[in-house]
This record gives structure tokens, sequence and C-alpha cells, in this order.
């Protein structure tokens, strides 16, 4: 009885093929091989599968609708395998058979050229792969590099523990790079992973390098950004609180230039670091030999390839050191500015300190001479009153009247003022 187990993941099934996708083709000796890969985004990604479709259509084979990420499949004049990876897709092109000079009658020959001449994408790498059977006469060095690479210097190593043998210029030969692999020993499953790791090599090398014209370009930029840098520190530490904002505004344009220019190389920074990665562990897995008087595929990819990385990642290196002591400069002097603007604040509140306090005197001598000018016009009135009431026949003294009053109002008036203020002082 089978146990019940909970739903899948959603991913369970694609997560699990993962292990097994692009999987190596198994290669009958002899054989040739045109592989092409080209730089291409995901938008394209429908297109280039609607030009495999097409392809196989002539040769009248149906492919499905959906887009794949991989397909191997037998056409009858050559087979053909497909791959999509995020910046570019692969095209291999294999015939079966080699004529009696390895590369005078290549794979690509087979393809129609109105299709090839259509693929969506640049062409970052265009490659003849020829594999025949080893011979006791192979010929070797000199004589090899004249018979099949144009008398170029020939890079080669025994492969697969000495199983097959490679051979390469790293040159262009009308546009396509040449490999010439022989095999000694090797199960068509295993020459498919080695033809495949050499093509792969030749691959991410590219793609690596994508990123040096980038290093290239940015470094001057990068020189007169540190001069800048060193400028506005020296102007810095010497500067007056009324330079501050003029430094603080040149600050932030060279922080707002770096982070920009970091924003936009930081992929391709990183993808050449991965790419790099993947060539060292593909040539690890070639299992080299050595071929007397040959470079390797290892010794000549440091010499050409290491040198190149090591530009890209210093660059990388010192962007994000620019950027960071940018940053160290900016909050320094935003520190600087801070201090400037509370001392200010601290200034303007002080000020209005002395403003409200004289208001407030200003305040308490108007009060005072309005309790003077109420007790005036008051007495006065008392004065007119008491006339009045002299002329009516009554026996008071204008002028004693108004000397009694004069104490009584003044005080009737500091007590009102009194009220007042402090009511508005409750609202």
């Amino acid at each position: 009885m089978t146990a019940t187990l909970p739903a899948d993941h959603p991913l369970r099934l694609e997560l699990h093929e993962e292990v097994h996708a692009r999987p190596s083709e198994a290669l009958q000796t002899p054989l040739r091989l045109t592989f092409l890969a080209l730089a291409s985004d995901a938008s394209t990604r429908q297109r280039e599968w609607q030009h495999v479709r097409d392809l196989a259509a002539r040769f009248g084979h149906e492919l499905p609708e959906q887009a794949l990420g991989h397909l191997s499949t037998d056409l009858g004049a050559f087979r053909l395998k497909f791959e999509r990876h995020s910046e570019f897709a692969r095209y291999k092109f294999i015939v079966p058979g080699v004529p009696d000079t390895p590369f005078a009658n290549p794979a690509i020959e087979a393809i129609p050229a109105d299709w090839l001449a259509a693929l969506p994408g640049h062409v970052m790498v265009a490659a003849h792969a020829t594999l025949v059977k080893a011979a006791e006469d192979d010929a070797m060095s000199d004589r090899l590099a004249n018979e099949h690479f144009s008398g170029n210097i020939v890079i080669g190593s025994r492969i697969a523990d000495g199983a097959g043998e490679a051979f390469t210029d790293f040159r262009l030969h009308d546009g396509y790079s040449h490999f010439l692999v022989r095999n000694r020993s090797m199960t068509p499953r295993q020459a498919g992973r080695m033809v495949q790791r050499l093509l792969e090599i030749e691959t991410y090398r590219m793609m690596a390098l994508l990123a040096l014209p980038v290093a290239q370009k940015l470094t001057p930029y990068l020189s007169a950004a540190e001069r800048e840098l060193s400028t506005i520190t020296q102007l810095l530490a010497a500067s007056t609180e009324t330079d501050e904002p003029h430094l603080l505004d040149r600050l932030t344009r060279l922080e707002a230039g770096i982070e920009s220019r970091e924003s936009e190389n930081a992929y391709r920074f990183g993808a050449a670091a991965a790419y790099h990665e993947l060539v060292q562990r593909r040539i690890e897995e070639l299992r080299e030999q050595r071929i007397q008087g040959l470079q390797t595929f290892r010794e000549f990819t440091e010499r050409r390839l290491a040198p190149a990385m090591n530009t890209c990642r210093a660059a990388a290196a010192r962007q994000e050191s620019l950027s960071q002591r940018v940053a160290r400069a900016t909050q320094l002097l935003s520190t600087r500015v801070d201090v400037t603007r509370e001392k200010q604040n601290q200034a303007v509140l002080e000020s209005m300190n002395r403003r409200a306090a004289a208001q407030l005197r200003l305040q308490q001598t108007v009060e005072g001479l309005s309790v003077a000018a109420i007790t005036y016009y008051i007495v006065g009135l008392v004065g007119y009153a008491a006339k009045g009431a002299k002329a009516a026949g009554l026996a008071i003294n204008p002028d004693l009247a108004m000397a009694i009053s004069i104490p009584v109002v003044l005080l009737l008036g500091v007590w009102g003022l009194r009220r007042v203020r402090k009511a508005l002082s409750r609202h």
C-alpha cells in the first residue's frame, strides 16, 4: 500500500528536474559541430523560440509553441541543440563525419543561410569543433599549428585524464574559433561532456570580458572623482560657515554621480566574477594533462583572463571605496552644517527672547502711561462733577474732591489692568 503524502510544493518538479537541465550530448566520433552564442535579453525569449520552431518546420518537425529553456532534436540533416540562458542563447549544430581537412566543411553549411542571418541577438561566440579519432602518428606542435591553425601558437592538452586531446589557438578564422578534439578512449557521453566544457570555457570567457570595457571606461571617471573628493576635503578643513553649503552641494553632486555609476555597473561586475568562476570550474572539469611544448587551457586562460578580471575587481573595489569615502565626507560636512544651524537657531531664539523682553518692558511702560492717562481723565470727570454739585448748593470743594479721588482712581486703574492681564494669560 502506497502512503498518501501531502500536496507537492508548486515548484517541486521544476526544482527536481533542474539537476537534469541542459545535459551534454552523446557525440559519436567522428563529427563536426558548429556552436553559436548570441547575447540577448529576456525580451527576445519568445522570438528566439519561434525562430527555432521555424527551423524545425523547414525540416518537417513540429515543436510546441510554449518556449522551452533547452531543446535537443534530430532534424535529419543535422542535430540541433538549443539552450536559453539569462544573458545569451546557445545553438549547436552537429553533423556526423569529418572530411580529410577537419575544418573544411563545417556543420554550419547544413543550416539555411537566411535563417542564420535572421537569428535574434548579437554574436558573442562562433566556433567550429571537430571530433576525430586519434592515431599514433597524430601531428604535434608546429606541424599541428601549420596544418589546422594557420601557423598560430596552439594551446592544448590531454583531457579526461588522458582519454582525449583538445587543441585550439583562441583565434578567429573567418569569424569562427576552431577546436580540434581527438578521441583516444572517450565514450560518446564523455566526449560530449568534454566538447561542451571547451565551448563553455570560450562562452563564459567572453561573457566575463564584457566587464573589461566597463572597467576601462570607469577608470578615468574614478580618477577625476577622487581628485574632486580630495579638493573638497582640503577645502573642508579650512572652511567657514559660509562655505559649508557650497561644499555640501559639491559633495552631494559627486555622491549622486558615483551612486549612479555604481548602480549601472554593479550587475556587470558581479556577472563577470560569476562567469570567471565558471571558466575556472570548467577548466578543472577537463582534467588536463600536459602535452610537452604546449600551454594548457588553464595556463593560457590564467595568463590572459586573470589580469582582465583583476582589473574589473580593482575597478569595482575602487568604486565601492570611493562611494564610502564620499559618504563619510558628506556625513561629516552634514554634521558641521547641522551644528552651524543649531548655533543659528540658538542665536535666533536669543534674539527673540531679547525682543520679547523689550516688548514686555515697553508694554509695562505703556500700561503705566495708560493708568496715568485714565487717572487724569477720571479725576477731571470727578472735578466737573464736584463743580456741578457746588453750583447746585452742596458744600463741596471741587479741588479737594479731585485730590482725594486721585489715589483711589489710580489704585482702581492698576487693579483693573492686572485683572485684564491675568485673564489674557489664562487664555
